[in-house]
């Protein structure tokens, strides 16, 4: 099983959750998150502004889905025909175990 982090625009949240259902990815995690990337934040005349509003969407996948989630939030969350600085990330990591606690038992 993999863990799937999608950094987004909060902007595509919606819309990338909705293809997500739509590909098989019902079940999510969303945490509403501030950070900045490579660029440093954004500078407006003498300010720069390093907390940019991101959303974090949570996923558990079996490691078969992980080429089908990733094509989903990649072809999703670009802006543009081409992509934007800040359009997200997505950190893919292995996970050893899952508990479902209503069940009290293992796996999804």
């Amino acid at each position: 099983m993999l863990l799937m982090r999608a950094i987004v625009r909060p902007e595509k949240k919606d819309e990338v959750l909705a293809e997500l259902s739509s590909a098989g990815f019902p079940a999510a995690t969303v945490v509403d998150v501030v950070g900045r990337g490579k660029q440093k934040g954004i500078r407006i005349g003498n300010m720069v502004y390093d907390e940019i509003p991101k959303s974090l969407i949570l996923v558990v996948i079996h490691d078969e889905e992980k080429e089908n989630f990733v094509k989903v939030v990649l072809n999703t969350a670009k802006t543009g025909e081409d992509g934007t600085f800040g359009d997200g990330k997505i950190f893919i990591t292995p996970v050893e175990e899952v508990y479902t606690i209503s069940r009290g038992g293992r796996g999804l």
